[in-house]
């Protein structure tokens, strides 16, 4: 399993006293494998998504992520482990605006020390429609053209596994359908494990497994029907 999460749970102190935002969480997801994350507003959906990519730690509870015991690790050494491993996508895009479209892809290339990161970021840019587009900033991109730029950046290294958060979240539905169509195809060129959270059913009716997050515990799991 690519992903392991044992017993897994979350608290943080409010004005009220201790909130529980996760609690007892158990997933495993195999590698190759597309995993939906469903659930109301403020049920946990992307704190749990923070917790299996080592963006934060959980106050209960283990996560392993591609053989690599997070617990185990301090922050510069989760870090690292992400740089080699993990491709990310946001809701708000998280661009440099300072950057053009090539230098924000290129960013992690330079910091994971692959040589030509800039001949390899033009193919990533190329790939998702932007060939045209290197040398924009973020400010002269649609929404759209921002995400894709994102979704380039989230697959220069060769990620073996893509946390999504909201993906298309700030898109128009025209908009948000092409970028989860190309979210999905570059997911299956690269043979990438997805982990997606959306409050969109049609875009989790794309994963291979769906799972509903409610009060901050799995309470239902689906399988897509392939018939």
């Amino acid at each position: 399993m690519i992903v392991q999460a044992r017993q897994l749970g979350k608290q943080v102190a409010s004005p009220g006293g201790t909130l529980t935002i996760l609690a007892g969480i158990d997933l495993a997801i195999a590698a190759g494998e597309s995993v939906a994350i469903v659930g109301v507003s403020g049920s946990g959906k992307s704190t749990l998504l923070g917790l299996l990519a080592g963006l934060d730690l959980p106050t209960s509870g283990a996560v392993h992520l591609a053989g690599a015991a997070l617990n185990d690790l301090d922050e510069d050494g989760r870090a690292a482990m992400r740089a080699r491993r993990v491709g990310f996508v946001f809701q708000s895009f998280q661009l440099l605006p300072g950057l053009t479209a090539l230098e924000n892809v290129m960013l992690p290339l330079e910091l994971a020390g692959i040589a030509q990161p800039a001949e390899q970021a033009g193919a990533r840019l190329a790939e998702v429609g932007l060939a045209e587009r290197l040398h924009h900033y973020p400010r002269q991109l649609s929404g759209g053209e921002q995400q894709r730029v994102a979704i380039a950046r989230a697959f220069a290294c060769g990620p073996k596994i893509l946390f999504a958060d909201e993906p298309t979240g700030n898109l128009d539905q025209q908009t948000g359908a092409q970028i989860i169509e190309l979210l999905f195809r570059l997911n299956r060129d690269y043979a990438t494990t997805l982990v997606l959270v959306t409050h969109d059913p049609a875009i989790a009716e794309h994963c291979d497994r769906l799972l509903t997050l409610a009060a901050g515990r799995i309470t239902g799991e689906r399988m897509r029907d392939r018939a």
